[in-house]
């Protein structure tokens, strides 16, 4: 294309590779958005559809089916499925957070209401089980709907132990192997069965997606104590404003004196926050030095994502995969 492939981010790389498949499942997406008796469901579908991001879910799907040599079209369904349940959850995430904003634009929520999101996310998620049963795959329906249920359990689960100062490194790993890394395990993990990929093969495109879904999701924690709100869609702080106990936090918890423990009691357990709260928690977090500790450990599950990777085929895809696990980490290097 004329550029030079190393200014060039992995998962736009991967984008261009897949953009045929692509093409065909936003295609796919938006037919089944349609309802003939209420308008409304559309109208939010599209809205959050519409709003950008970077598609990593069913592009981790398509890519697991063709890096395992498969040649039919029901990758495609799974893609769109992937991208239906993640779509459900977004809509339903911002109503529990009461969200105003997502990707820089208004939440779903904001501009309709939250009956509104809870309902045409749960029209998604029965659209997203028709898609997988037209694949006529048992495995992949119980590999897709184990991962609908461990979504919910890990969101059932983050309301009690986010604001929980006994909440340790467990639960929240926990917490989000269900609410991000089990889709991304799911997305992976059925492109290699659709593809009738030997069990050792399917087995590390799990293990591979797990990997890159827990980096992701202790990255995107991590930005929120020191990221740029422009590229992130958030602001600094959010996580603390909303009294979210997240990894940077539950390390500095584990590591305070007694006068520490009583200030995150203070603004995390009872929401008592005043002025400079955010500033002090962040030179605790300085102090303890736990963001440079959240930091290596998102390394070392982008690790172990590329170290899964090495019993997978040779194919352009996997070099792909490989560098999409750095680049997941690379935005807190």
């Amino acid at each position: 294309m004329g550029l030079d492939e190393a200014s060039v981010k992995p998962h736009e790389r991967l984008a261009d590779h897949l953009a045929e498949d692509m093409a065909a499942v936003d295609a796919l997406i938006r037919e089944r958005m349609v309802s003939q008796h209420a308008p409304r469901i559309p109208e939010v579908s599209a809205h959050i559809v519409g709003a950008g991001g970077k598609r990593l879910r069913p592009m981790l799907t398509l890519a697991a089916a063709e890096m395992c040599g498969y040649q039919g079209a029901y990758h495609r369904h799974l893609a769109a499925t992937v991208e239906f349940i993640h779509t459900a959850t977004l809509l339903h995430d911002d109503v529990v957070d009461e969200s105003g904003q997502r990707r820089g634009r208004p939440t779903a929520n904001l501009l309709w209401d939250n009956k509104s999101s809870v309902l045409v996310g749960d029209y998604l998620f029965a659209r997203s089980f028709q898609l997988m049963v037209e694949t006529g795959s048992l495995r992949v329906l119980d590999i897709l709907s184990n991962a609908a249920a461990t979504i919910a359990e890990g969101e059932v689960l983050q309301l009690t132990a986010a604001q929980n100062l006994a909440t340790d490194e467990a639960i929240y790993l926990q917490v989000i192997r269900g609410k991000t890394a089990a889709l991304f395990s799911a997305a992976t993990e059925v492109g290699g069965v659709i593809a009738a990929a030997p069990d050792d093969q399917v087995a590390a495109l799990f293990t591979y997606g797990d990997a890159l879904g827990v980096a992701f999701q202790i990255v995107d924690d991590l930005l929120d104590y020191g990221g740029n709100a422009a590229a992130t869609g958030k602001n600094v702080g959010d996580d603390f404003r909303e009294r979210k106990l997240t990894l940077p936090v539950i390390k500095a918890v584990a590591a305070a004196d007694t006068e520490e423990r009583a200030f995150w009691s203070r603004v995390i357990e009872a929401g008592d926050q005043r002025d400079g709260d955010l500033d002090l928690a962040l030179s605790l977090l300085a102090k303890h030095g736990t963001m440079e500790a959240t930091r290596l450990e998102a390394l070392d599950w982008a690790s172990q994502a590329k170290g899964a990777l090495r019993a997978l085929p040779e194919h352009p895809i996997r070099q792909m995969l490989n560098d999409l696990a750095d680049y997941v980490v690379a935005r807190i290097s």
